[in-house]
């Protein structure tokens, strides 16, 4: 089952000639899910032939510009292209009243419904069916900013039957879905056959976490323990600590400690600031603390392992 990771963006609030600012999709299973929407996202989504159309839930860590400012032209190109389907938008409440602004001055309506899902800044579920389960979780940032940050979790898969062994015990089709939901099967003479000698174990459910624009905090690690794949900003590197607190950002070295902290498969250096122009040089720092560790660029593209 594909899940899939695309950086639309990498960079930080000033966008670069190689780097857009803050925007990501991910695909599960062909449910398409927009993380943050900078300005310029809607280009980014064509030139990585995303199939735009098919996102339908949108989440916006917080709202600082560099992560939602292109959110607007995207739903005025939707509309134009005449989309029809709802879109869930996952953000700060305040939101809703800039988007709803903006389309008022614009004289401007959509052509579809558009749902706001207000962040409660704790720790909560958002959107869930029998694919994937997404929750949200509060981080550290400026005040007038409150930012949270999304898992992505796979939802359980049911067990695989062994055909080979269903037909040698003549297990009837209609007791099929059952073995499936790990139940034992009973013989008509009586005799019980163990559910693990008609089935395999399904794969582990994959996860995957985004962290942008935070302090290093480590008790955040237990919002994420044992992800797959975690996003992690790191603004800086470890020589501007300083400055990193002095702006609610991480450096590499933190993110990798949060990483460590939380038991991830691997990390995903991001959100550079523009200061690096060869993100490479965070590495160092990154790996020596937890060595399955990338920096991304926009284009890239990760399918999220099993662990």
């Amino acid at each position: 089952m594909k899940f899939e990771l695309t950086i639309l963006g990498s960079g930080s609030a000033v966008p670069t000639f190689h780097r857009n600012s803050a925007a990501q999709v991910l695909n599960v299973l062909e449910r398409y899910f927009l993380i943050d929407c900078a300005e310029g996202t809607q280009h980014r989504l064509r030139r990585f032939h995303i199939p735009y159309n098919k996102i339908n839930h949108i989440f916006i860590s917080h709202l600082h510009g560099d992560h939602y400012f292109g959110l607007i032209g995207l739903l005025s190109t939707l509309s134009m292209q005449g989309r029809r389907g709802e879109m869930n938008i996952y953000a700060d409440a305040r939101l809703q009243e800039i988007l709803e602004f903006q389309l008022e001055k614009m004289k401007t309506r959509l052509q579809f419904p558009v749902v706001y899902h207000a962040l409660s800044r704790r720790e909560e579920v958002l959107y869930e069916d029998r694919v994937v389960q997404v929750s949200a979780f509060p981080l550290k940032h400026r005040h007038e900013a409150p930012v949270c940050g999304f898992l992505f979790r796979e939802q359980e898969r049911e067990r695989s039957i062994r055909k080979d062994m269903a037909d040698a015990w003549q297990v009837p089709v209609a007791f099929m879905q059952h073995l499936k939901r790990g139940a034992d099967f009973v013989t008509p003479e009586g005799e019980v056959v163990p559910n693990a000698r008609l089935t395999t174990d399904p794969p582990p459910a994959r996860s995957y976490a985004y962290m942008s624009d935070t302090l290093y905090r480590e008790r955040f690690a237990e919002y994420v323990r044992g992800v797959s794949l975690l996003y992690h900003e790191a603004t800086y590197g470890k020589e501007e600590e300083a400055l990193a607190k002095e702006t609610f950002h991480s450096t590499a070295e933190q993110a990798a400690c949060l990483a460590k902290a939380a038991g991830a498969g691997r990390l995903l250096l991001g959100h550079f600031s523009a200061r690096y122009p060869e993100p490479a040089c965070l590495l160092p720092e990154a790996r020596a603390i937890f060595p399955n560790t990338d920096v991304c660029a926009d284009g890239d593209v990760y399918a999220v392992p099993y662990r």
